[in-house]
């Protein structure tokens, strides 16, 4: 135990500040690394342990650290990336809470500063669970009185803040709230690595948005708060108008990026800083440079001594005189040119220059956002996925009922993607964050499976035309039981269809993909609505486990059909684009039920199958166009190839030619000159098959690589056996002309010669 004697200097425990940045990047690495002699590589090996780099007369040997000493070097490397100055040496460092030397307790990470001491417990859970954190908080609660007095000692005038770090642990709001009594600051392990990537693009500043933080409302010491400013009014908004040096403003300012880090701020609204852009901005002030245009604040002036001294003479209606600004911390809000300012972080001209402001006063969070949201439309455009978290928040309240329920279904499909109880956790693309194979599914389809599943209703502007099987009168009333509901349903669905689940959108994967999810959600609805006509069920009133419970039953047989798909059955739902995909999708998934549980009947599903055939139909009339179209141009080419200018004498039989010249005339006996068309034009699947089968070394020469198909390689009957699937596509083509009925299997045929031909051809010419 790292526990200097009693009366011994606190520091004495702590490591020295220039070994710092080495003890940052051996924490930072999710391996131990230790050299051992040769002799002892066997023994190390047998203990789990790899080699890394074999030297001359040693070996360097890594072996992956154990999730709660990995989560505890990550914090640990946090604070010290935020330039925290005084850390604890090792993970034994203890404080004393009484005059028995027995009387210590354990510190996971000990930080401070000129100003500030943490104090930092860390818990680890290597699977994501609940927890409650009775025991850590108890503690606290009963040594801090003694624990603040031993820190006393050696920060005499540091403020003092008590900080539970967790990893992989969910937390009630009834958690949260006695950790909120207990004085505590909790941080996930999304926050840590928030203040990681922060303290990476914004050196020393970054210490300014955790110091906002955790001290948001106390006083800054020795700040200068006067600044010579005009009032005046704008859309209804009082602001202030005026120059500051960007070092004051820097102790002021917050800056509310969208991350949990900020979750209860919301609505929180800014991209995170671009590192970049920062060192642009720094060398560009320093070189001389300087920015016209002013930064956009809101100023929060409640509780906070914001004053205004008018002059005694004004013109119009603005006003001179001097500003009293907040000493607070995170009294300033940044909605526009957080670059500009953080980028005099490192300037040597952050005490000197003045930087333009306008800073509005007491703006309301929605109005940020709105007048972030404007800005930034004649700026830099605002993605897609960003505007739809960002209206989640901003149309919650709004007085139009449709924009609520839309934001209503915005706002359910991010707290599935970032709430870690949620199936679809870390699977949707929120905000700014990149594209994977795994977190391929975005708000909007989330969003439209909660509007077209039924849940909620249709709207007006000011009433409710139809109530949904959820709507529970409110957003805040509905938003609780049917996120619990498409949880405990998804989660469900998960379980069954692990392989599924763990390929996302990689290869293969077809149900967890937007299409898939998008239709998995509708089905939930289906369920919820037949369970109310059939069972009597009411999901406004009733548990969303005891509807989930009865809705089990028609899920099984979903779980079923979807685990015994083949690839290619696979791939046919994977390669449904379009308008109308997404419905395919849910009427097939719909189907599946109904032929287990003949009760389930969703409206609309058989006049879906009856015009389904019709549906094929011209899906298919559409690809035999289009593989008659490939084959005419393809097959020409190569014979061309071989043949140069006799192509036509000398690769198509003699028969086939007179037959297509005869139709040729026909037919150009009905068109205008410059629409006239030759021979070649007017042959027919068939015919394709009787040029490429002339002779067997025709064949193998020009065609077998490319037109025998997958899996024909074998096929029992010998070479011309390998282009019996023409004859087959050539039947079909004479089907669809004369509007005869293609069966699903036709479809299926069809959809797979596309894939391989058409398709695999263009990925191969790429």
């Amino acid at each position: 135990m790292t526990l200097p004697p009693s009366g011994a200097p606190l520091r004495d425990a702590l490591l020295s500040p220039r070994s710092i940045p080495a003890e940052v990047r051996k924490r930072m690495s999710p391996d131990h690394f230790i050299t051992v002699q040769p002799r002892q590589i066997p023994e190390r090996e047998a203990d789990g342990w790899v080699i890394d780099k074999r030297n001359k007369r040693s070996a360097r040997m890594r072996k992956p650290k154990l999730h709660d000493v990995a989560f505890e070097d990550r914090v640990w490397a946090a604070f010290a990336k935020l330039n925290f100055t005084s850390l604890n040496k090792d993970r034994d460092f203890s404080l004393r809470f009484g005059n028995d030397a027995r009387e210590a307790q354990h510190v996971d990470v000990f930080a401070a500063d000129d100003e500030v001491v943490l104090i930092i417990i860390c818990r680890s859970s290597e699977t994501v669970r609940t927890g409650q954190f009775r025991k850590e908080l108890e503690t606290v609660q009963s040594q801090r009185p003694a624990l603040l007095k031993e820190i006393k000692r050696d920060f005499p005038y540091h403020k003092v803040k008590f900080i539970l770090a967790t990893n992989n642990f969910g937390v009630t709001q009834q958690t949260a709230e006695r950790i909120e009594q207990a004085d505590v600051i909790h941080m996930d392990e999304d926050v840590i690595d928030y203040y990681i990537g922060l303290a990476d693009h914004l050196g020393r500043a970054a210490r300014y948005q955790l110091l906002g933080n955790l001290f948001h409302g106390t006083k800054i010491p020795n700040l200068d708060p006067e600044v010579v400013a005009i009032e005046a009014h704008m859309g209804g908004h009082k602001y202030y108008s005026f120059s500051i040096e960007p070092e004051r403003l820097l102790k002021l300012a917050y800056i509310l990026h969208r991350n949990k880090a900020n979750s209860s701020l919301m609505p929180t609204y800014q991209r995170l800083i671009k590192k970049t852009r920062l060192k642009g901005v720094a060398q560009f002030v320093d070189d001389g440079g300087y920015f016209p245009n002013s930064l956009i604040l809101s100023l929060d002036s409640v509780g906070r001594g914001l004053k205004f001294e008018p002059f005694p003479k004004h013109a119009g209606g603005t006003r001179a005189g001097v500003l009293h600004l907040p000493q607070t911390f995170r009294a300033a809000y940044v909605i526009d040119g957080q670059h500009r300012l953080y980028g005099y972080a490192d300037s040597s001209r952050a005490a000197t220059d003045l930087i333009p402001v306008i800073a509005f006063v007491n703006l309301e969070r929605p109005d940020q956002v709105r007048l972030f949201m404007q800005i930034n439309e004649n700026q830099q455009a605002v993605p897609k996925n960003l505007r739809n978290t960002l209206n989640a928040d901003l149309l919650y309240d709004s007085k139009d009922l449709r924009e609520q329920i839309r934001a209503l279904k915005l706002h359910i499909a991010q707290q599935l993607g970032e709430d870690k109880s949620s199936p679809l956790y870390g699977r949707i693309q929120i905000g700014e964050n990149p594209k994977t194979a795994l977190r391929c599914l975005t708000i909007d389809a989330i969003s439209r499976g909660i509007d077209r599943g039924g849940f909620l209703g249709s709207f007006s502007k000011t009433e409710v035309k139809e109530v949904g099987t959820f709507y529970r009168g409110s957003n805040d009333a509905t938003a609780g039981p049917l996120i619990s509901y498409l949880t405990l349903g998804l989660a469900y669905l998960r379980d069954g269809l692990d392989t599924q689940f763990k390929l996302g959108s990689a290869e293969g994967g077809f149900v967890f993909i937007n299409n898939g999810v998008e239709s998995l959600i509708r089905i939930l609805g289906d369920i919820a609505q037949h369970l109310t006509l059939v069972n009597s069920y009411n999901p406004r009133e009733c548990a969303p486990q005891e509807l989930f419970d009865a809705a089990r039953r028609y899920m099984d047989p979903l779980i079923s059909h979807l685990a015994s798909l083949d690839s290619a059955q696979g791939l046919e739902f994977r390669q449904m684009y379009g308008s109308g995909a997404g419905t395919r999708y849910w009427r097939r998934l719909q189907q599946a039920i109904n032929v287990a549980c003949s009760d389930f009947l969703p409206p609309g599903l058989i006049e879906y199958l009856e015009s389904e055939e019709k549906q094929f139909n011209d899906e298919s009339r559409d690809m035999v166009a289009a593989l008659g179209q490939f084959m005419k141009g393809d097959i020409r080419k190569r014979l061309e190839d071989e043949y140069g200018s006799t192509w036509r004498k000398d690769g198509v039989p003699r028969r086939i030619m007179i037959e297509a010249g005869k139709l040729a005339v026909e037919k150009n006996a009905d068109l205008d000159a410059d629409h006239e068309l030759e021979a070649w034009d007017c042959l027919y699947i068939v015919d394709y098959r009787a040029i490429m089968t002339q002779s067997q070394d025709l064949w193998k020469r020009l065609f077998e690589k490319q037109y025998t198909r997958p899996g024909d390689e074998d096929k029992p009957g010998g070479w011309k056996a390998r282009s019996d699937w023409l004859q087959r596509l050539n039947d079909l083509r004479n089907d669809v002309m004369h509007e005869r009925t293609v069966t699903s299997e036709d479809h299926d045929f069809l959809v797979t010669l596309t894939t391989w031909l058409i398709k695999g051809q263009a990925d191969n010419d790429l």
